[in-house]
């Protein structure tokens, strides 16, 4: 199974009609909804993962009529080929190897030429760390990498907003904390919930795996005026006494509390 069409063929030979319409619910696929018109199969993500097993020598050609695909499982099924074909090249050993820096770039190119076809929360989140956050940390011949999520950060598509936030995921695990602030920041007024979200579980996560004194100042100079979802995933690793008083930060930065201070945001 090393072709689009065999993997489409052999997805919809799984159609599952009640488990699909529980999916169409719960990813928000009515009209005025920011789902809306997405169809699905009613595959579980471990399904469309074995799917994703059994055709893992699909050449990377093939991925884009995936990519296109009107069923979001097949969508995703693409998405993941690209993450293992990506991860397949990203070894420690490879990492300054010549070939495989070009062919991280050309998924990566890929990945970003296509970006929009990730438009649910689940295509960007199960891919955007492990596909671009990733190659933030590697050699790379595709140039400047701020231009490149500043582009998808200042772009006017949801899905390829929250990917320049949901990939700082991967940089935040390896202990660089940059990539989330500037993009913390960046997004923090958003209008959009599932963006509030992407921030706050971001900035969650820095401060988990980077510094908690990062967190407590970024929300030092922010709290005061940020969405109340975002403070709320952001302070969830911290004590119940500390979460409640930052859920209390009056709605002026000169009365933060005392006990929330916190060290220097280096940049």
């Amino acid at each position: 199974m090393t072709t689009a069409k065999k993997i489409i063929a052999c997805m919809e030979s799984m159609h599952n009609e009640g488990q699909r319409q529980v999916l169409m619910s719960f990813f928000k696929t009515e009209p005025g909804e920011y789902g809306e018109g997405d169809e699905f199969l009613g595959l579980k993500v471990p399904q469309t993962r074995e799917v994703v097993k059994a055709a893992k020598d699909t050449p990377l050609s093939e991925v884009p009529e995936l990519l296109m695909s009107h069923w979001h499982e097949v969508r995703l099924c693409g998405l993941l080929l690209m993450v293992a074909l990506f991860e397949k090249q990203a070894t420690k050993r490879l990492h300054n190897d010549a070939e495989a820096i070009r062919k991280r770039d050309e998924i990566v190119t890929m990945y970003l030429e296509y970006a929009e076809q990730a438009n649910n929360w689940d295509l960007v989140d199960l891919s955007a760390p492990k596909i671009l956050g990733h190659w933030l940390l590697l050699p790379s011949n595709l140039g400047d990498k701020i231009a490149v999520l500043d582009a998808l950060a200042d772009s006017t598509c949801l899905w390829r907003q929250r990917i320049s936030m949901v990939c700082t995921w991967k940089t935040s695990q390896q202990g660089d904390p940059s990539w989330c602030l500037r993009y913390a920041e960046k997004h923090l007024h958003h209008p959009h919930d599932l963006m509030h979200k992407a921030v706050g579980w971001m900035l969650r996560e820095m401060g988990k795996r980077c510094s908690m004194d990062l967190l407590r100042d970024f929300l030092r100079q922010h709290a005061h005026d940020m969405p109340r979802t975002t403070l709320r995933y952001a302070i969830e690793k911290m004590t119940e006494k500390e979460r409640r008083e930052w859920m209390n930060v009056p709605l002026t930065a000169s009365e933060l509390p005392s006990t929330c201070q916190g060290a220097s945001i280096s940049r």
